[in-house]
């Protein structure tokens, strides 16, 4: 690391030590240094430093063109976290009478479940209510 910092010390003075700005760097851009790196042989510290670009990024694109070729920095990437697919799609064409029918008896199960729960806690309520000794309430 030390020597890295001589070498920008010595190309560009104190303004190469400062922190850099995140620049978008386009294909080509990235194509020609890894080209450098890869069959000119030039070592890859000194092509960072020489191009103003983290080694670790340069890095992690030689290793993307030895994997993929120089494809890799034309294809289109989504940026961002992809949607989450957690509901249900809404369809908009009609249901088929199955569908309807499959739909109704998942919605009755829930509707079911929940009125067991409800009338499980009622009677719990009332239980506890008799133990201490008062009548339970109409509501």
């Amino acid at each position: 690391m030390l020597l890295e910092w001589v070498r920008k010390y010595d190309l560009y003075g104190e303004q190469g030590l400062k922190k850099q700005s995140n620049a978008r760097v386009t294909g080509q851009i990235k194509e020609a240094l890894v080209k450098k790196v890869v069959e000119e042989l030039i070592p890859l510290p000194l092509v960072a430093i020489e191009h103003g670009v983290s080694r670790s990024a340069l890095k992690s694109w030689v290793r993307l063109v030895r994997q993929h070729g120089y494809i890799i920095f034309y294809q289109q990437n989504k940026r961002g976290r992809p949607p989450a697919n957690m509901r249900k799609s809404k369809k908009t064409e009609p249901q088929s009478e199955l569908e309807k029918l499959q739909a109704e008896n998942e919605r009755l199960r829930a509707e079911n479940a929940l009125l067991k729960k409800v009338r499980a806690l009622v009677e719990e309520r009332e239980a506890r209510e008799r133990m201490i000794g008062r009548k339970p309430s109409k509501n």
